[in-house]
Order: C-alpha cells, then sequence, then structure tokens
C-alpha cells in the first residue's frame, strides 16, 4: 500500500464508524446480527486468503502452534465483543455504546506496555489521555435517560475489555503470520462461537428478509473487512495505542449519522466531548512512530 499506515487507521475509522448504524437499522436479534457478520465476513475473506496461499512469489508461511492458539484465542474474544457489543445498542444510545467500547486504550495501554514492551511517550500520553477525558465528558450527559441505559453502558464496557484482548493478541500474531493468514482463523474462531451462543440462547438465525441479508453484508464488507481488518494490517506498522486510540473517532463520527438517520440529537456535552476527542485523536496520531517493515515480519 503507498497510503501511510496513519491514513490506513483513519479509513479504518471511517467504515467501522458505520457498524452502530447499520446495527440499529436491523431488525434481527444481536446474536444473529453478529453471528451473520462474521459468517459473511469468513466468505468474503476466503477468495484473498486463497489467492495468498497460491501466489507463487509468496509462499505460505508454516503456522506455529503458539500463532495457531493466539490466533484462536483472539477469535474467541473477537466474538465476545461482538455478542456485548452489538447488545449494549439494544439498551443505551449510539453515541454512550460507542463511547464506552472505545475506552479500550487505557487497557490496551497498560497490557502493551507489561507484555509487549510498548512505551507511550509523555506528550503522547497526555493527548491519549485527554482524549478519553473527551469520552467520559460525551457520554456523562446521557448516563442518566433510563433503567436500561446503565445496563447498556455496562455490556458496552465490558465490549472495550473484549476488543482489548482481541487487539493485544493481533499485536503479537501479526509478528508471524500474515495479515489474511491471522484473519482466516480469527474470523471463522469467532463465527463458530457466536453460532453456538444463538444456539445456546435461543436465537433464530433464519429465515430473515432480504433487507437484514444486506444489512449483514454491508457489516461485513463495510465494517469488518474495510474495517477491523484495515487495523490488523496498521498493526504492523505501528503501536497499539496508536489504532485503538485513534478507533476513538467512531463515536464522533457514528452520533452525527445516528442524528441524521435516527434524530438522536446531540447535547452540549456531546459536542463538547467529540470536539475534544477528535482534537486528541489527531494530535495523538501525528505523534504515531511507524515501524520500520524491514525489521517487523512478513506481510
Amino acid at each position: 500500500m503507498r497510503l501511510k499506515p496513519t491514513a490506513i487507521v483513519a479509513i479504518g475509522v471511517a467504515f467501522t464508524s458505520l457498524s452502530s448504524i447499520l446495527i440499529r437499522l436491523s431488525d434481527a436479534p444481536p446474536l444473529a446480527v453478529a453471528s451473520w457478520r462474521m459468517v459473511f465476513t469468513t466468505l468474503l475473506l476466503s477468495p484473498l486468503y486463497l489467492r495468498e496461499r497460491l501466489h507463487r512469489g509468496h509462499p505460505p508461511r508454516p503456522t506455529g502452534r503458539s500463532a495457531l492458539a493466539l490466533s484462536v484465542a483472539s477469535g474467541a474474544f473477537l466474538a465476545l465483543h461482538f455478542a456485548l457489543w452489538i447488545t449494549s445498542l439494544s439498551f443505551t444510545s449510539v453515541a454512550s455504546s460507542t463511547v464506552l467500547v472505545t475506552t479500550h486504550p487505557v487497557i490496551v495501554a497498560i497490557v502493551g506496555f507489561l507484555l509487549l514492551g510498548e512505551r507511550v511517550p509523555l506528550r503522547r500520553a497526555v493527548f491519549l489521555v485527554t482524549a478519553l477525558a473527551g469520552s467520559v465528558v460525551l457520554v456523562w450527559g446521557g448516563l442518566f435517560e433510563g433503567e436500561s441505559h446503565a445496563f447498556g453502558n455496562l455490556l458496552a464496557w465490558l465490549g472495550a475489555v473484549a476488543v482489548s484482548g482481541y487487539m493485544l493478541l493481533g499485536r503479537i500474531v501479526r509478528r508471524h503470520l500474515s495479515v489474511n493468514t491471522y484473519t482466516m482463523i480469527c474470523y471463522p474462531v469467532a463465527a463458530v462461537l457466536l453460532i453456538g451462543a444463538s444456539a445456546v440462547f435461543g436465537v433464530r438465525l433464519s429465515p430473515y428478509p432480504a433487507r437484514e441479508f444486506a444489512i449483514f453484508i454491508a457489516l461485513a464488507l463495510f465494517c469488518t473487512l474495510l474495517g477491523h481488518s484495515l487495523f490488523n494490517w496498521a498493526l504492523e506498522y505501528v503501536q497499539t495505542t496508536v489504532v485503538s486510540t485513534s478507533i476513538l473517532g467512531e463515536p464522533v463520527v457514528a452520533s452525527v449519522l445516528a442524528l441524521l438517520i435516527f434524530a438522536e440529537r446531540p447535547t452540549v456535552t456531546t459536542l463538547i466531548g467529540g470536539a475534544v476527542i477528535l482534537g486528541s485523536v489527531y494530535l495523538f496520531m501525528t505523534g504515531a512512530r511507524i515501524v520500520d517493515s524491514s525489521r517487523n515480519g512478513p506481510r
């Protein structure tokens, strides 16, 4: 790719911002939405994976047991993330849910430092803190909108914990596997686990009208392949904290779309918090240290 890794991350943020809107437009149960999203993602990704495996200039690399195990674990975290976060949108607002689920940079930064030795310079750490402070301001105005709101907020926050594990494991695995190989393990695992959870909780996966399947495919194509997969690619070139903090821009874009589509009018705190997040994310990203790809394993 000729674009800078930080530009790729920004494109991924734009596409992932569509997730909450598409989910809100769906009438299917949350687990059904999550299951079909990962099923279609796996199907759409398969040709890319096969092309990589058959390309003569890029012979397949061996997948070690540790890399395989970590990829499976990453898929489990991804399944948990989607199950929790998509369900949260049934109980709370788009702004609250997307903000809470993107508070994971704190978890990622701490664990990334302890396990991966990733360091965040003081100047960039300040921007990370101000971005999170903006998230708190954004969500604060809607905390007392109803009894179900608190439950939805809790689910969204637990979704943030789950996605932190997914991103950290992805950072480790991507040192040894290409992005297509990694996601071709991770995504099917997530799909199988979500289908299993649907069976356990009695959630039907069919039949649904064509409109619903159009939403499922859009979630897979735009929000996962052109969102999460771009993040997976970028993890080879930038630190985990850069990717995860950049995703803080998602609630701002999603909130604007929710206003236009669902008439979810933003409060003053939403506007202030959004401005702080966007400014902090921009300053954080401009200080990102691009990792030298020649020293960083396979692409």
